[in-house]
């Protein structure tokens, strides 16, 4: 799990801000904690370093539907 994983978050004034790096465990866990959601921009090697919205990686889905079961994404 040495993969560096960024989200875009806004912060004040509607800007987006780059948070990161932080790694696959914290990722998943704010996932859980709803700071991250489907349309939060998410960026790593993984990705190979483009800007894809959480929705388009597959076991981060997998992780919100399981963490968020009544949500609209989940469907």
């Amino acid at each position: 799990m040495s993969s560096g994983w960024y989200y875009m978050c806004t912060g004040w004034l509607r800007k987006g801000r780059r948070v990161g790096p932080i790694s696959e465990a914290d990722l998943l866990l704010r996932i859980d904690q709803g700071k991250i959601v489907p349309e939060t921009l998410l960026q790593s090697m993984k990705t190979k370093g483009k800007w894809v919205p959480m929705s388009s990686i597959g076991p981060a889905m997998n992780r919100w539907k399981k963490s968020h079961p009544g949500s609209e994404e989940s469907a």
